[in-house]
């Protein structure tokens, strides 16, 4: 297994750390066009590997693609990061231009790689990265969900005052501070539905700190979190490289499923050796719905930004 993440930012880094820590891979290629960074960042990994008990191996590259040939699984999250007061939405600008060079270097290399998008507005860039690639739409994976519920079971431990471990929960919806669908209806605490442990205002104040999740870390860090989205991504990395076919909300390619066609957003997704192996279609109600269709406007606008 081979994996390549392009961008030795502090996101990439931490997905390339937590990738080589799991053990799941044989090689992690870095790529950065800053000279010199990837390869440093790779060392700097590299030299925790015995302290880490790992023996995937690290490598970086300054904007050398050759090195990331025949990767299985490469991960986007080069572009400029968020600012404090800035949305997603402002980023694409520069973005755009940087995941469709990327993509189509990738591809270049590695045919048959499963893409995985980090670059914001992620949704809208994952969408790029289809229009750009013509890749299978299995092969081409936004992360935000995975990181969303992260960030919603994290909420939720918090107001139940429990383990994380006792709990479950999933975000679907546009990877967006108003796009984002926390489904209270369904998340539980080791199997028992939180609405009988939390009122319907308890749960809409956390509902309502996981969609500003993202900012409250920018505002409070000044620039975009790391931690979490880096293990967010090598969560949905180690289920393709194990096969696992565990479930992730993530941005997927739409032919139909809940309602909407061409177009990228956060759905359950069946993940393995094949990438995105199922949409799962969940029954929402009304509510759920109404929001979805909301979210999926809000991103098809975003999208009309694109060229093309």
């Amino acid at each position: 297994m081979k994996v390549t993440v392009v961008g030795a930012g502090a996101v990439g880094a931490s997905c390339a750390e937590y990738i080589a820590i799991k053990n799941f891979a044989s090689e992690v290629v870095i790529v950065d066009i800053k000279e010199n960074f990837a390869e440093g960042k790779a060392m700097d990994l590299m030299q925790t590997a015995s302290l880490n008990d790992f023996d995937t191996k690290i490598i970086g590259a300054t904007n050398d693609y050759s090195k990331s040939a025949g990767s299985d699984v490469a991960v986007i999250t080069s572009g400029i990061p968020r600012k404090p007061g800035m949305t997603r939405e402002e980023l694409i600008g520069i973005n755009a231009g940087i995941v469709k060079q990327v993509s189509e270097n990738l591809i270049k290399h590695s045919p048959n790689v499963i893409i995985i998008v980090v670059s914001n507005p992620m949704d809208t860039m994952t969408y790029l990265a289809h229009k750009a690639t013509g890749l299978p739409k299995n092969k081409i994976i936004g992360m935000g969900g995975a990181l969303d519920s992260g960030r919603f079971k994290y909420r939720l431990a918090e107001a139940l005052e429990a383990p994380l471990s006792d709990i479950d929960g999933m975000v679907i919806g546009g990877h967006s501070d108003t796009g984002m669908i926390p489904l209270t209806r369904y998340a539980t605490r080791n199997s028992i539905p939180v609405t009988q442990f939390l009122s319907d205002e308890k749960l809409e104040e956390v509902a309502q700190a996981t969609m500003v999740g993202g900012a409250t870390l920018t505002k409070m860090l000044g620039t975009s979190a790391w931690y979490a989205p880096g293990a967010a991504v090598s969560a949905m990395v180690q289920a393709i490289a194990t096969d696992s076919k565990k479930i992730f909300p993530c941005s997927a390619y739409l032919e139909g499923e809940y309602g909407q066609s061409d177009i990228c957003i956060g759905v359950p997704c069946v993940l393995g050796a094949n990438g995105i192996e199922k949409i799962v279609d969940i029954e929402l109600n009304e509510a759920e719905s109404t929001k979805f269709a909301a979210s999926a406007d809000a991103v098809r606008k975003t999208n009309g930004l694109l060229e093309i």
